[in-house]
């Protein structure tokens, strides 16, 4: 009589092996998966540290001396410049007109101006500012979002001086990411407005 072969049938050890084999296998996949939050790179900034600007018109001001200051090119207006920031792809466009009657004119244009991002923005802030001790008075529009500009101003004495800016970055807008860049340029229009003065 023949013997039967008995390799097609597992042996009991053979079954330990495959359960504990299946049983690892199960548990050395099985990972809990916690989702990371979006993030950017990290931005150092300089030292916030300013030098005088006197422009050939009617003002003056301190910018930040990690900035260049240059004539604005467009429509040759010899009182309109450039505040760039080359290394942060930013830059304050500042306007100056002499006032003839015509304040209001020029406030509701800095206005439409600020209000033409309200489709991006999530919120526009108005901040008005009063330095009567200098003949300054304005407004600050904080623009929120994902739009172009994130902060514009205008300041006038009301007569003879009106000035406007509006900060933009050569970029794709994306509040998260230029919201420390944002922070930090806002805090020089801020010293930019509290060092203007008239001639």
């Amino acid at each position: 009589m023949k013997k039967k072969l008995n390799f097609l049938k597992p042996s009991r050890t053979g079954s330990i092996l495959t359960l504990l084999m299946i049983i690892l296998l199960g548990v050395s996949c099985h990972k809990t998966y916690t989702p990371k939050p979006r993030s950017y790179f990290r931005i150092d900034f300089p030292e916030k540290e300013y030098t005088s600007y006197k422009s050939v018109c009617n003002y003056s001001f301190e910018v930040p001396v990690y900035a260049e200051v240059v004539p604005y090119q467009i429509n040759q207006e010899p009182c309109w410049i450039n505040i760039n920031f080359p290394d942060y792809k930013g830059t304050i466009h500042i306007t100056y007109k002499t006032l003839h009657n015509d304040l209001n004119l020029h406030v509701e244009d800095i206005h439409t101006l600020a209000y033409k991002h309200i489709i991006k923005a999530d919120d526009i802030i108005e901040r008005p500012f009063s330095y009567p001790d200098r003949n300054i008075h304005g407004m600050i529009y904080d623009i929120k979002g994902n739009t172009a500009s994130s902060l514009s101003f205008y300041a006038t004495d009301s007569t003879s001086n009106f000035l406007s800016g509006a900060l933009y970055f050569r970029v794709i807008p994306n509040k998260d990411s230029l919201a420390p860049v944002i922070r930090f340029f806002s805090s020089d229009i801020i010293h930019l407005i509290e060092t203007l003065n008239w001639k």
